[in-house]
């Protein structure tokens, strides 16, 4: 935990335009991330069940056209 700590501190010590500049890369770092991890479980087949849930509810006509 100290490490997150220490991470924290720094992220308190930014200035305004870096603290912009860090919330930048952060987003495009944590969306890169969760892709990544997307992916993962996609091919891993980790979200089979929640696809064929969505196909019945939908061959039932329980959805909604957004």
């Amino acid at each position: 935990m100290r490490k997150i700590e220490e991470i924290e501190q720094d992220i308190e010590k930014l200035s305004k335009s870096e603290l912009k500049s860090f919330r930048q890369w952060f987003v495009e770092y944590d969306a890169e991330a969760w892709d990544a991890q997307f992916q993962v479980d996609v091919e891993a087949g980790n979200l089979d069940d929640i696809a064929d849930e969505a196909i019945k509810e939908h061959s039932a006509g329980k959805t909604s056209q957004l």
